[in-house]
Parts: C-alpha cells; structure tokens; sequence
C-alpha cells in the first residue's frame, strides 16, 4: 500500500525517508535550474529535507495544500535565506548533526548530465514530435544528416529544415520563460 505524502510526515523518521526518495529529485532540479551549479543545488537540497524534517511534526496539510507544496515552501525560504547571507544555509543540517555534504567529481559531473538530459528531454516535448525527433539525433546524438534522413526516409533538407525549426522553437520558448 502505497502511503500519502502527508502519511509519510506523520509517520516519524523512517517514514520521512520515503518522502525524501519520493521527492528528493523534483527539489534538486528546483534548486539546479536556479543556480545552474550540481553541488550547490545538491547543498541546497540537503538543507530543504533538514529543515522539512525538522518541521515534520508541525506539518497541518491543509484541503487544497499539499505536502509537496509545503516543501517547496520549505525549499524557497532556503533559497532565499542563502541568497541573502550569499552561501548556503546549513542551520537545519547543524541541528540534526549532519556533517558537511561532500561530493565526488565524478559524482557531480554525473548529477550535472543527468540534470541537462532531463532539461533537454522537458524542452523537446514543446516540439512537434518529427522537430523533437530531428534535434535529438542531430544536436544531442551528434549524427549526420544524410543518416538521420535515411533513418526519416526524408531528404536531408526535410530533416535540416526541421533542425532549424526545432531549435528556432526551443529558443523562442526559453526566452519567453527568462
């Protein structure tokens, strides 16, 4: 059985961890697509959940208030209290005892390529489906032209013309969205 959001609050730190795994991914790409930085998002994302955690006890989910909005609630006073002192908050973190976050490189390059897959994946599904498919294989696959017509069984001015569009569309919508 499958518990609620607002169950998993109440349910006392092992139910917390639930919680954590279930949104634990949504709050990091908040904070990334804020700060565009893998390790200061993941810094980010820590003191969000020590702080929810923290806050677990007090948690009244109200009709038409979620639990996630809550701790998006929680996730942008973090933002903001560390944008305000210009480095990340860790009071939550202290007071549970957590030590200081530390990431491998390899770890963050990681986080920072799955980040970007995830970004260009939710950019591509504002295209037509033939536009999406032409830039996946051409900017992000890195093939050819012809190949990707043959592919198509389009000519290679249908799948360029496509590219164009695609990108021209992607473009217009990130700037729209700044």
């Amino acid at each position: 059985m499958a518990f609620s959001d607002e169950q998993l609050l109440a349910g006392g730190p092992q139910a917390f961890g639930d919680f954590y795994a279930r949104h634990e991914r949504a709050v990091f790409r908040y904070f990334y697509r804020r700060v565009r930085d893998a390790e200061v998002a993941a810094d980010l994302t820590a003191e969000c959940f020590a702080a929810a955690l923290l806050a677990a006890h007090r948690f009244r989910g109200r009709e038409g208030s979620p639990a996630v909005a809550w701790l998006f609630g929680i996730a942008r006073n973090v933002l903001r209290r560390s944008a305000e002192q210009r480095r990340v908050e860790s009071r939550a973190r202290a007071k549970l005892g957590m030590p200081p976050l530390v990431l491998e490189d390899e770890t963050l390059a990681a986080l920072d390529r799955i980040h970007a897959g995830r970004l260009l994946d939710d950019a591509l599904t504002y295209l037509p489906a033939d536009q999406a498919e032409a830039v996946r294989a051409r900017i992000v696959d890195e093939r050819e032209y012809e190949d990707i017509a043959r592919e198509l069984r389009a000519s290679e001015a249908v799948v360029r013309k496509r590219v164009s569009r695609g990108l021209s569309a992607l473009r217009r919508h990130v700037e729209d969205r700044a």
